[in-house]
């Protein structure tokens, strides 16, 4: 579909996902990819195709998608300087058809999710788990997909509760999604989708929302022939922090005791020297329930996400900037300023691929101004 650096490949399947033939990629006139790392969010694709009004192609998308077999597998991945990234692996779940207007081409759109979107269309309700820890629960319930060649990643929790069968057996309630997702969010935790790292792979993460890592090449705004952002806005909403407190029970004397949760930790350090004072307290108290270890690890991932007020949002072209950027990484930012220049850490980015161009819409997040690094890594 694109010439020159910048090379579009699609695999399409039941189940197992290969690639295309030509006259698919000839149709195709865009595609676009919504990657984000924000918690309880999925990625999301949607390719548009031009075709003849008899065209066998929506036909064929609609009966390898259809019931028999249920699953139709879409992956769009992008080499860019000999270097592929796979930017979404997911599944069709929607089509639409606009008929052309005078003898004109038909628009054919493909929309999907990533594979996430069937482990909401699981229901394992009343699957019980005898004495089976958080992480291995979640290791059975991702084993079934490991036929879609996901690979689960699973950090366990820093404090392990081992249910005693003879006292209470967890089942599980809702989808596989659902019941992921809870467990998460009960140890401080968040479970996301992770494409690649070649197609027909990904990962599906449990584990901490790190914010740490090698930082990928700097945005330049405003810099001459270094310039490799078309355009970046920055915010600062300093009514958006919030201080978390959650509350423990006393073992000795049953007390109820409130404890503020600092906004950082080893794996969310801070990015800006200068962090606004909360501007509201939230209490979670669902935390008395929990032991002392599990609620200071909840509220720390609450206090993460409450933390980002510093936002920047913009557009690049990807033959400009070299390589695809990644969203659940850092980067660095050069050229807005010293309240805004530094590292930031990239919430989401928005694929957009035509014939002859590839650019991203991305938007990045922080806990504060100014950097705190005395050089904003190249």
């Amino acid at each position: 579909m694109l010439s020159g650096p910048v090379h579009l490949t699609l695999l399409v399947g039941p189940a197992v996902p290969l690639p295309v033939p030509r006259f698919v990629l000839d149709a195709l006139t865009s595609a676009t990819v919504r990657s984000t790392a924000a918690p309880g969010r999925q990625s999301a694709f949607e390719l548009t195709f031009e075709v003849e009004k008899n065209s066998p192609l929506p036909t064929r998308f609609l009966l390898v998608g259809g019931s028999l077999p249920p699953v139709l597998r879409v992956v769009v991945a992008v080499t860019v300087g000999g270097a592929q990234d796979v930017l979404i692996d997911g599944v069709m779940t929607a089509t639409s058809l606009v008929p052309g207007a005078d003898g004109g081409p038909c628009v054919f759109t493909v929309r999907g999710m990533d594979l996430t979107a069937l482990m909401e269309k699981v229901d394992g309700t009343g699957l019980p788990f005898p004495a089976m820890p958080a992480a291995a629960r979640v290791l059975t319930v991702l084993a079934k997909y490991a036929a879609l060649g996901v690979v689960p990643v699973v950090v366990p929790p820093l404090v392990t509760d081992v249910p005693n069968p003879l006292e209470r057996i967890p089942v599980q309630q809702g989808t596989d999604l659902a019941y992921l997702r809870r467990l998460a969010n009960r140890s401080g935790y968040v479970f996301t989708h992770i494409p690649g790292p070649v197609p027909g792979t990904s990962f599906a993460y449990w584990g901490p929302h790190a914010r740490i890592g090698v930082p990928q090449p700097a945005l330049n705004i405003d810099s001459d022939t270094a310039t490799n952002v078309e355009s970046m806005t920055f915010g600062c909403d300093v009514e958006a922090g919030v201080q978390p407190v959650v509350f423990v029970q006393d073992p000795a004397t049953k007390a109820i005791v409130p404890v503020p949760i600092p906004d950082i930790s080893p794996l969310n350090p801070p990015l800006g020297l200068l962090r606004p004072a909360p501007a509201k307290i939230r209490y979670i108290r669902e935390t008395a329930k929990l032991g002392t270890a599990e609620a200071v690890l909840l509220g720390m991932a609450k206090a993460a996400t409450f933390a980002d007020v510093v936002t920047a949002r913009g557009s690049l072209d990807v033959v400009r900037y070299g390589r695809v950027l990644k969203p659940r990484a850092l980067v660095g930012v050069r050229g807005g300023g010293t309240a805004f220049d530094g590292l930031y850490f990239v919430q989401s980015v928005d694929h957009r691929l035509e014939r002859g161009s590839f650019t991203q819409q991305f938007s990045l997040v922080r806990n504060g101004l100014v950097s705190t690094l005395p050089v904003v890594p190249v």
